[in-house]
């Protein structure tokens, strides 16, 4: 690497170059206003870094690292009580408790650097592989041994960039697709998209909105978010804790903090029954995309009115309508949002274990921890 190459390391958004955003310019979760969201309201057992690449002086790359502690969290929730879920906490907790991932892992997409035309790409690559050796060295100190490194949701193009020595010690991998809805130039409103759907996903659509009588929704404002925190965080708590999978949870003022900060770019949709709020969605404004964020509800009322169905509907008029490109719905209910027209896309990533010999075996491991997800792809189009 040329030695006119560096990076540097820092641990609050304060001390970033003044012409951070510059780098950050299409993409929020890369810009000071999200990054200081993470500082501020970051999950308890989450610690976050934030690099500068630089040539010479001139800074050239940014990029985002999220220490987690999975020893704080029972991981694979509470929905499987069965004896692997009881081997894997162990293993996790015993071999893998100490995670550091290089890329955000509150999102899914490649939303962890960026670096400009004046870095190569692989030269960018080979930064920010030191800076994983560096902060490794760092919580070694602090005797919070990192046991796995991960570079996090690479796309099928940037994943032939890895292909250098360096990373040849890492185990490639892939898990569930990001689901991405793409909004087709015909549609300029929600009914454009009803009508280019086959008529047994209008029955869907029909149906769902049917069994929605009787639900209320609003757009609600960093006021009314106060007033209802404590039952936003325990909707998103019901269905945090029911996911196969978790890192961490997120703390209760998390959306007050988002709200405050991001303004009109950060939407909170409030679902309600009479004046009970039954369930929520949010979505973030990033360029030309729209990234669903987390969201809750009451498990009864989201079986008995499909609530979860009519949220994806909800999120795909309000992007039509207001003319973006793309809705990014990210992991998890892959069968329901490819029977609204997601597609999925397959993000790689790269992990490598600390102790040489647990690495040797981290494929099959992985393999066993992680089963082949088997889902059904729908296509709702004519």
């Amino acid at each position: 690497m040329d030695s006119n190459f560096s990076f540097q390391i820092y641990s609050s958004v304060h001390n970033l170059p003044s012409n951070w955003d510059t780098l950050a310019i299409n993409n929020i979760f890369l810009s000071k206003d999200y990054l200081n969201l993470l500082e501020i309201s970051a999950p308890k057992n989450m610690t976050c870094h934030f690099i500068g690449l630089f040539i010479d002086s001139e800074l050239v790359g940014i990029a985002l690292s999220q220490f987690i502690n999975l020893s704080d969290v029972s991981s694979f929730g509470e929905r499987d009580n069965c004896i692997k879920t009881k081997i894997r906490n162990i293993a996790f907790k015993n071999l893998s408790s100490n995670v550091l991932v290089i890329g955000n892992n509150m999102l899914t997409g490649q939303n962890g650097y960026s670096f400009s035309k004046k870095l190569p790409y692989q030269e960018g690559l080979l930064l920010l592989n030191k800076v994983a050796i560096e902060l490794g060295n760092e919580f070694n100190k602090k005797k919070s041994k990192v046991h796995l490194t991960i570079f996090k949701d690479i796309s099928e193009t940037e994943i032939q960039h890895y292909n250098i020595p360096e990373f040849k010690s890492y185990f490639q991998f892939t898990t569930q697709p990001n689901m991405i809805f793409h909004i087709r130039d015909s549609w300029n409103t929600f009914d454009n998209y009803i009508e280019s759907i086959s008529k047994k996903y209008r029955d869907q659509y029909k149906r769902a909105r049917k069994k929605a009588d009787g639900i209320s929704k609003r757009k609600l404002s960093l006021e009314e978010i106060k007033l209802y925190n404590t039952r936003i965080h325990e909707l998103y708590m019901d269905v945090a804790k029911n996911a196969p999978f978790n890192t961490f949870y997120l703390p209760e003022n998390h959306f007050t903090f988002f709200k405050k900060s991001l303004k009109d770019k950060f939407l909170f949709y409030g679902y309600f029954i009479d004046d009970h709020l039954i369930g929520f969605n949010t979505l973030i404004k990033n360029g030309d995309d729209i990234d669903t964020y987390f969201l809750g509800y009451d498990e009864k009322c989201q079986r008995e009115k499909m609530l979860y169905l009519n949220m994806l509907y909800d999120m795909i008029g309000y992007s039509i309508n207001k003319g973006f490109s793309q809705i990014i719905f990210a992991r998890t209910a892959l069968e329901i949002k490819s029977s609204v027209g997601a597609k999925a896309v397959t993000m790689y990533g790269l992990m490598k274990h600390s102790n040489p010999f647990i690495n040797f075996f981290i494929s099959k491991a992985f393999n066993y921890f992680e089963p082949k997800l088997e889902w059904q792809e729908r296509n709702p189009f004519k």
